[in-house]
């Protein structure tokens, strides 16, 4: 029996990267389609680069993408890469919707055009329930994008569940609440506390400025996140679920769960940055994910405790090699 085949796009980021682990442990073939760049950045990626298969293509390109798939033969294509940072998507608003909104429409499109057969994720995100209308936010719950990120990612979830009812695609969308890691970006608020609680334990920082500490949030594991994207594309019938942890932390209750990891108090060192407050903001996300237990059997396995634990520890790490390097 051949292997399975994997296409990622988004290879290089959080998600890709747990992803692409995950589907070598399954035994499949995975390829990775990047962008060209001059400076490479495959820190996620440098311990599997030997297992997969880099290609070269862009979301904004659909001759690429059709030459990719013709190359690859992919079983499945798991659609990760998009202008992610949600602050960004308001200094670039129209590249924003390009890469997250245009680019799933070029991709599966492409897909139509060279493989109906080939079965496609798009990591839809909770940011399009923005000002929510329900809470907990299920399937079913109306969406109020709050940002050019969500609303290109609703565009983006959309043109998936249109493809999957026009064409019969076998097309599925994952709408992911939070998700974290130490290879979360450190522009990130998750990543941004747990760098700077590292810094501060480790006497280079004395303070950390952050905008709303009142936001909830609720935040998961990436590594558990990505089995339930790969669960989707198991299923007899393509669907659309919510992944989510249905508990909800604070920025705050990050901070107090950061610092005390270090035995710091939290209240000493965190300043509040009014510059760092969004236009609008998100205030509350919490995930309601019963019909991914029930039908995927997904269940988270890493508690918020435990994953700002784990990241707080690998920036201790990281920061430490960096200062012995530099000296």
């Amino acid at each position: 029996m051949s292997r399975r085949v994997a296409l990622i796009t988004g290879i290089t980021g959080q998600d890709g990267s747990y992803l692409a682990e995950f589907l070598l442990e399954q035994g499949y073939k995975v390829y990775g389609m990047v962008r060209r760049a001059s400076v490479e950045k495959f820190e996620r990626i440098n311990h599997i680069r030997n297992e997969i298969e880099l290609v070269q293509g862009d979301l904004l390109d659909q001759f690429s993408l059709i030459s990719i798939l013709k190359k690859t033969r992919p079983d499945e294509v798991y659609n990760l890469a998009a202008q992610s940072f949600v602050p960004t998507s308001w200094e670039q608003p129209v590249l924003t919707s390009e890469f997250t909104a245009i680019g799933v429409t070029k991709l599966l499109e492409s897909i139509r055009l060279v493989d109906r057969n080939i079965r496609f994720y798009q990591a839809s995100s909770s940011e399009m329930f923005g000002k929510v209308r329900e809470t907990p936010q299920n399937e079913l719950t109306p969406f109020y994008p709050r940002s050019p990120y969500g609303v290109s990612k609703v565009y983006g979830h959309y043109i998936t569940v249109n493809y999957r009812e026009s064409y019969g695609l076998f097309a599925v969308a994952g709408i992911l609440f939070n998700h974290e890691s130490p290879r979360r970006g450190l522009e990130f608020v998750t990543r941004k506390v747990t760098d700077g609680v590292a810094r501060i334990k480790l006497g280079l920082a004395d303070e950390l400025r952050l905008g709303n500490l009142d936001a909830k949030r609720d935040w998961g594991y990436a590594g558990d996140y990505v089995r339930a994207m790969w669960l989707m594309l198991q299923q007899p019938q393509p669907d659309d679920y919510v992944i989510a942890t249905g508990e909800t932390h604070s920025v705050r209750d990050l901070c107090k769960a950061a610092f005390s990891h270090v035995d710091l108090d939290w209240e000493k060192y965190v300043k509040v940055d009014k510059a760092l407050l969004r236009p609008a903001e998100v205030d509350l996300l919490v995930g309601d994910a019963s019909k991914a237990r029930e039908q995927l059997g997904w269940e988270p396995t890493v508690s918020f405790e435990e994953m700002v634990r784990m990241m707080v520890d690998a920036d201790l790490e990281r920061i430490k090699s960096e200062e012995n390097a530099g000296q």
